[in-house]
């Protein structure tokens, strides 16, 4: 904003009469006057203002003087005293449109806008054609967050003078802040093509094109300013934000870092500065960042929420929820801040409170797409699966490609049977993951897809966007070999889950003379029978819930853990970072997730010939283990309640073949169901006994029933309850139905202890191939059969022949004590070899190669 330039009228001012000595004075300041004003324009202010000072002695109401005085005061940056003599001299001539221009720049730069825009219209009543209070008042109205009214200003500056190139790059400022970043853009460009060298106009253009996520064009932008002002803060932090965009955000802290030599106390800086380091994986060191900040400004919203964002990301909860709540308290309407602070909740299981977080957020921003997200989220953590769907839906509708949103929400379809135009949208799911989009994560691709390139391509873009090598920890160096193996077991489910049932015994049975073993809890702190089994297992039982992923892993090295082995996977609580920067020198995926995790730092997949056949190798990143038999440890200890159910009491009929599977409804397939409604047709009054996960669930598929001309009654539904007496009443059922692409794995096995037969179909990839695996180390090959057709023919012949399956039922019963799948002794002896070839290959400088353990 200029000011206007006072300047001596022409005219002679008109002298009182009455008095020579007057007459004499005002002539002689006259004349000090055009000396003083001449000075001024030299660039002499000092001299200037002593002049201007005498004249006011001697006529202490001289307009010119005051008004004068008053700019100079202004070019100071004294402003109140330029308002004070501004308003003197507008009492003595109040229509002076310079004056009023003028004391409304003073006003302007006390962030008195309210007052400074007065001033302005003022002046333009005078003058409406005065170009500079015309731009100033775009400047005010700007600041007062009016973009419109500023346009229709410079717009009006325009057609007065069209060569304006300042008023050009503020125009364009105010069509960004009207949300025209294009238009914004043409008016930048106008700017600079009138003044290449504009600075001011290469910045404000960068930040344009960012807003249209062309980050790479903005970044040109920033360095063309740079170029005319190497030392422009600014331009370096918004160089930074771009390079941010450009995932480059180790580049990015270095432009952020220049502003700060630069400028040392910028709180924006410091905060951008700090979610470079967070994206860099360097929590500690951006809390640093964050904090410098709000010693500049301790009442700064924003980085607050950054703040409570690295707080969470080192498992801090308590005190990122309190950066939240100041946020809030600071800025109650701050969507962002209710957005994680609910995550927060969510990882604290306070799912409840987490979903009153995210319907805050949606309340302040309706079609806030990552609220929308995690609101499902939180109702499917409360089984509110219909109302999650519901949650995801809005978000797709808002945002199709929102980063793994695509997945999640064919998988919550699945999770309540929602088969509605279900094959175009596994179709649509396959296309966008073969086009390396993050469209899903991992695990629902398990349900929906059997091709193992398509698993894999999940898994390696998962990583990608993820959990990315993490070179923050300094290479391992080769340990002396250790007289006992130092085993790590790291996972979310030491507690009643079907990891656990499976891996207790294995734990309580590992040879302690030749092992140590670490387990790594970070799941909740559960109180149950489970955990306390398992916790007495092992030699240390660490729980670090609330330690990062970088504190975990430097734990894990410095218990000198020589093989970690991740329990987890892609699925529920795993914490893939960990083992992204190195816990141990050799890391291995185990039993939690059945397919390859496409990372570079997990070396070993142990599995079976059965799941992974040697032609299938290139499909997995990791070197495979293969033990002898199943791949699948399981606890021979596990309690079978004595309880003998009726029929009656689990709402089955007296009569009449039961068939059941109690999988996940999510893993239950329209062509899985198809196969089923036709068994039952060809069985006369045989049900299909199922697992209600979920109401919706039941209802939907006793509507498919329906549709394929099956009674809605012949579907029965299980509830869950506790794992002995789901066990018993296997012993009413008279065969269990598998599912594909995703078989049954633990529910294989609990109905196999439990004596009840299962029938698969062998898959292509793993999760489908897993209860061949477990049916072939019970000795039971003919219960897998290799095409639908087979499998419906098997289930209907087993279930009109009772011959035939009270064969095949008695040598399930002969099976469970002589065979292998439920010899947990041997499955750990096989086990421990695996463990021991690895660290073998390992101390001998080898490489990770396939490993095969034999009987």
């Amino acid at each position: 904003m200029k000011q206007q330039r006072s300047r001596i009228p022409q005219s002679k001012r008109p002298i009182a009469t009455g008095s020579k000595q007057l007459c004499a004075e005002v002539n002689n300041n006259a004349i000090k006057l055009g000396a003083a004003f001449t000075l001024h324009q030299q660039g002499q202010i000092d001299q200037a203002e002593v002049i201007y000072q005498e004249i006011l002695e001697t006529q202490p109401q001289h307009f010119d003087a005051l008004q004068l005085m008053a700019t100079i005061a202004a070019h100071r940056k004294n402003s109140v005293v330029a308002v004070e003599l501004f308003d003197k001299a507008l009492k003595i001539n109040p229509n002076h449109a310079g004056s009023l221009n003028n004391r409304g720049t003073a006003l302007l730069d006390l962030k008195r806008l309210d007052e400074a825009l007065d001033s302005y219209d003022c002046a333009l009543k005078i003058k409406p054609d005065f170009v500079e209070a015309l731009s100033s008042r775009g400047d005010v109205l700007l600041g007062l967050k009016r973009p419109g009214q500023a346009l229709d200003s410079y717009d009006r500056v325009l057609i007065l003078k069209p060569d304006n190139a300042e008023v050009l790059n503020n125009r364009g400022n105010a069509l960004f802040d009207l949300e025209f970043p294009e238009q914004a853009l043409d008016s930048y460009d106008r700017a600079l093509t009138l003044k290449p060298d504009y600075a001011e106009a290469f910045l404000n253009r960068g930040k344009a094109l960012r807003d249209l996520q062309r980050h790479q064009e903005a970044l040109d932008s920033y360095d063309r300013a740079l170029t005319f002002k190497p030392d422009y803060v600014e331009a370096l932090n918004n160089r930074g934000n771009a390079l941010v965009g450009l995932k480059r955000p180790d580049q990015a802290l270095d432009s952020y870092d220049r502003a700060l030599t630069l400028k040392p106390d910028n709180a924006e800086v410091l905060n951008n500065r700090g979610n470079a380091l967070l994206g860099l994986k360097r929590p500690e060191q951006a809390l640093d960042s964050y904090d410098r900040a709000l010693m500049l400004n301790p009442d700064n919203a924003e980085v607050l929420n950054n703040r409570g964002n690295v707080l969470r990301d080192l498992k801090l909860p308590g005190q990122a929820l309190d950066s939240y709540d100041r946020a809030l308290t600071l800025k109650p309407d701050y969507a962002e801040a209710f957005l994680n602070r609910g995550k927060v909740l969510h990882d604290l299981r306070r799912h409840q409170e987490a979903l009153d977080s995210y319907d805050r957020a949606l309340t302040l921003k309706p079609d806030y797409v990552e609220a929308l997200n995690n609101r499902g989220n939180a109702l499917r953590d409360l089984q509110r699966h219909q109302e999650s769907l519901e949650s995801y839906d809005r978000a797709l509708m808002i945002e199709p490609d929102y980063e793994f949103l695509y997945g999640t929400w064919l998988h919550a379809k699945m999770k309540v049977c929602n088969w509605y135009d279900i094959g175009n949208q596994f179709a649509q799911l396959v296309g966008k993951v073969e086009r390396d989009e993050t469209a899903s994560l991992p695990f629902p691709i398990l349900a929906i897809s059997s091709s193992l390139t398509l698993q894999r391509k999940a898994a390696e873009t998962c990583v990608q966007a993820k959990y990315p090598f993490n070179n923050a920890l300094p290479k391992i160096s080769k340990p002396p070999k250790h007289n006992k193996i130092r085993i790590g077991y790291f996972s979310a489910d030491f507690h009643n889950h079907a990891t656990a049932y499976l891996m207790a015994e294995m734990f309580e049975l590992h040879d302690k003379s030749k092992f140590d073993l670490i387990a790594f809890s970070f799941g909740p702190n559960a109180k149950d029978e489970m955990r306390r089994r398992v916790a007495t297992a092992f030699d240390d039982f660490i729980d670090v819930r609330n330690q990062s992923d970088k504190e975990v892993a430097v734990l894990a090295r410095n218990l000198k853990i020589d093989i970690a082995v991740d329990l987890k996977g892609f699925t529920t609580d795993s914490r893939a970072g960990i083992f992204a920067m190195r816990a141990a020198p050799l890391q291995v995926n185990y039993l939690g997730y059945p397919g390859t995790m496409g990372a570079e730092y997990i070396d070993y997949l142990i599995a079976d010939s059965t799941l992974i056949p040697e032609s299938h190798h290139k499909d997995y990143s990791e070197k495979i283990v293969y033990l002898p038999n199943s791949y699948q440890v399981n606890d021979a200890k596990r309690r079978i309640a004595g309880k003998e159910f009726t029929r009656a009491e689990l709402g089955l009929p007296q009569i009449g073949f039961v068939f059941c599977c109690f999988n996940n409804n999510y893993k239950i397939t329209p062509s899985t169901f198809d196969c089923w409604m036709r068994i039952l047709k060809q069985v006369e009054d045989s049900i299909l006994w199922l697992l209600e996960d979920n109401e919706k669930a039941a209802s939907n598929l006793r509507e498919e029933a329906m549709l394929r001309g099956v009674d809605a009654e012949r579907l029965i539904f299980a509830k869950r309850m506790p794992l002995s007496e789901h066990l018993a009443r296997h012993r009413l059922a008279d065969l269990f139905l598998d599912t594909l692409p995703y078989n049954a794995h633990t529910t294989a096995s609990d109905a196999l202890w439990a004596g009840l037969p299962v029938l698969t179909c062998l898959g292509d990839a793993f999760a489908g191939r897993v209860a061949a695996s477990l049916l072939k180390a019970i000795h039971l090959p003919e219960l897998i059969t290799a095409t639908p057709e087979a499998y419906e023919a098997v289930a209907i012949e087993l279930a009109t022949n009772p011959d035939k399956l009270g064969v095949i039922k008695r040598k399930l019963n002969d099976n469970r004590f002589t065979t292998s799948l439920f010899d947990t002794q041997l499955f750990t002896k096989h086990i421990e070899s695996a463990y021991e070839k690895m660290y073998e290959r390992y101390q001998a400088d080898l490489a990770p190669e396939h490993i095969y353990i034999h009987d």
